[in-house]
């Protein structure tokens, strides 16, 4: 019994809507024809009101009567609209750029930073990008500025300055997967400046310098290390046979005439 009670109220709210619609489409052709006739007896002053014309890299939303028109956006070039009835928007379509505004971000190990960026975009389907939001730009803005939070608050800091590619890519395959349905193509992202505070500037500074310092010491004694081996190899050679030791005292003493400002004695 309950299901035949709700059925029949079913059918009867499916029957009043259908009747809406019949008398809304009867109003609505009633309008257009009315806008025809309009259009006609102004005729050639309605003309300059009816003619529109969109550049290459744009296209018109037309509602009619609160409706799109059947065959999506309009353009390039010339086309008719209907007066009093229909509504034009008109979208561009080439890549904006946007630079999304310095966010203050806490890293994964607690490091405040400052990360601005700039944003690629183009909308590829004007009617979505009319109906299915208010603003798509504006819209846009705020979720690249929100996703940008999102994902380096995410990362460690050693992380954000090594793998920015890896940061940017992700960052542009998620927001293109949010603002698709908007008839926005995210095309490049891309981070201009990580800023520290002046406290961890000096820090990491102190650090590198101590790295550099500790690197040096250790070639230089790698170095100490090596000489000692080659001298000691020296040495067994020059030890094996003393007409070697001779030879390289004549080559010590070639070496120090050679600055004439020096008196050898040999005494034998």
């Amino acid at each position: 019994m309950v299901d035949e009670i709700n059925k029949q109220r079913t059918s009867l709210i499916d029957n009043r809507t259908d009747l809406e619609e019949h008398q809304n489409d009867i109003c609505s052709s009633f309008l257009v024809v009315l806008s025809y006739f309009l259009a006609f007896i102004s005729f050639p002053v309605s003309f300059f009101f009816c003619l529109k014309v969109v550049q290459e890299y744009e296209r018109a939303v037309i509602f009619r009567l609160g409706r799109n028109l059947n065959g999506g956006a309009k353009g390039p070039g010339l086309f008719f609209i209907l007066p009093c009835v229909d509504e034009i928007t008109t979208i561009d379509l080439r890549t904006i750029t946007f630079d999304v505004p310095p966010q203050e971000i806490l890293t994964k190990d607690s490091v405040t930073i400052t990360v601005d960026a700039v944003v690629y975009y183009r909308i590829f389907d004007p009617v979505r990008s009319v109906n299915k939001v208010a603003n798509a730009q504006y819209s846009t803005r705020l979720l690249a500025a929100t996703s940008l939070r999102n994902i380096l608050g995410t990362k460690t800091l050693q992380e954000i300055l090594v793998d920015k590619e890896s940061i940017t890519q992700h960052m542009q395959s998620t927001l293109d997967l949010a603002t698709d349905d908007w008839g926005v193509k995210i095309e490049r992202i891309e981070l201009k400046d990580v800023r520290l505070p002046v406290e961890m500037q000096r820090a990491m500074a102190t650090e590198a310098e101590a790295t550099r310092d500790a690197r040096a010491k250790l070639v230089a004694a790698q170095g100490e290390q090596n000489a000692s081996v080659a001298l000691k190899e020296a040495a067994d050679i020059i030890n094996q046979n003393p007409i070697a030791l001779q030879l390289r005292y004549l080559q010590t003493l070639s070496d120090i005439a050679a600055e004439k400002n020096s008196t050898i004695i040999q005494i034998k």
